[in-house]
């Protein structure tokens, strides 16, 4: 169950992230109010999986599946250049996030 809300959190992550940078400074009011809900629903499942995760595990994990879909949203929308070195970068976090799962 822990690992399962630390995935969505992390897919949270992405989420909010990706409104932040369509909040213009705050001062559009849907997306503000996406990046909040986000967040909050982002931190509080990464909580919830720190109880029975590890700390550094539980934050590499996060962190990397919300960094990966933040920057793969970014490429398929054209907000940002695709380049293969990037999705294989990319494809190395995933498998780094996936070596961490396998270890813990």
């Amino acid at each position: 169950m822990h690992w399962l809300v630390l995935i969505a959190s992390g897919v949270l992550e992405a989420v909010w992230a990706t409104a932040l940078s369509r909040t213009e400074g705050f001062t559009r009011l849907g997306p503000t109010v996406v990046f909040g809900a986000a967040l909050a629903f982002s931190m509080a499942g990464l909580a919830f999986a720190m109880r029975g995760l590890p700390v550094g595990t539980a934050y590499a994990v996060w962190v990397g599946i919300g960094a990966a879909l933040t920057v793969g949203w970014a490429m398929s929308t054209g907000a940002e250049a695709f380049s293969v070195v990037k999705v294989l970068l990319l494809l190395g976090i995933v498998g780094c996030v996936v070596g961490l799962e396998v270890v813990h």
